[in-house]
């Protein structure tokens, strides 16, 4: 190891860093991580950045702009990355007979294809024994009706983690996070949300954050979904 290497602040990639629970994972990490973060819009008026206690990177990546993947590839240019997460998503209800093949795509577009691109364009940027992390749902296990595009994509998304997880072995690690509540919405009945978990509480992004450092620092661990549901997915 290289003198004041142990004092280098790991620089991560949040693909999806800025509403919700990007944010409050920007939030939680900065103190300990550079960040690069992503949004499909401008970051104009967006002070809580400044605010960060991080060297941080902001980027606009639209999911639906031709040139995405050019335009990734690009920002990417130059950057060593020491972890990659995958958030970026949306969460439509989408009951079958609504589906059209405008909003199946556009539901499948920032909720699979994107990470996927993100992922492709991170890889050769991160260090060797880095991990490149998905966020996934625990609704894979248990689909929501009224929301099985999205589940669908997400379910996608898990079936690659092991897949790319050979492909890329053994320079990086690929691990997935089958993640339930953890952030209500405004509407969201938060006692029932609670009651349907083992655990009787639902999650925090303080949990997430935590099952993704424990990924990114445990060298044997790839190919594997990590489950933080508080036990909705068996109750």
């Amino acid at each position: 190891m290289q003198a004041g290497a142990e004092d280098k602040r790991p620089k991560w990639l949040l693909a999806g860093g800025r509403t919700r629970l990007g944010r409050a994972l920007a939030e939680l990490l900065a103190p300990d991580h550079d960040l690069v973060l992503t949004s499909s819009r401008d970051w104009e008026g967006e002070g809580w950045v400044r605010g960060l206690n991080t060297g941080v990177t902001t980027l606009v990546w639209d999911a639906a702009a031709p040139d995405l993947e050019a335009h990734m590839v690009d920002d990417l240019a130059g950057l060593s990355l020491d972890g990659a997460v995958m958030l970026a998503g949306s969460f439509p209800e989408q009951p079958f007979g609504t589906w059209t093949r405008e909003n199946l795509e556009a539901t499948w577009r920032i909720n699979q294809a994107f990470p996927v691109l993100a992922a492709q364009a991170a890889a050769p940027r991160m260090r060797d024994g880095a991990c490149l992390q998905f966020i996934v749902d625990a609704a894979i296990y248990h689909p929501f009706l009224k929301r099985l595009p999205y589940t669908a994509a997400k379910a996608g998304l898990a079936a690659l983690v092991p897949g790319l997880a050979r492909a890329l072995a053994p320079r990086l690690r690929v691990v997935g996070h089958a993640l339930g509540t953890a952030l209500p919405g405004d509407h969201d009945d938060v006692d029932a949300l609670k009651a349907a978990t083992l655990l009787g509480r639902i999650g925090t992004p303080e949990d997430l954050a935590r099952a993704l450092c424990y990924a990114a620092g445990s060298p044997y661990l790839t190919g594997q979904i990590l489950t933080l549901d508080g036990g909705w997915s068996i109750k």
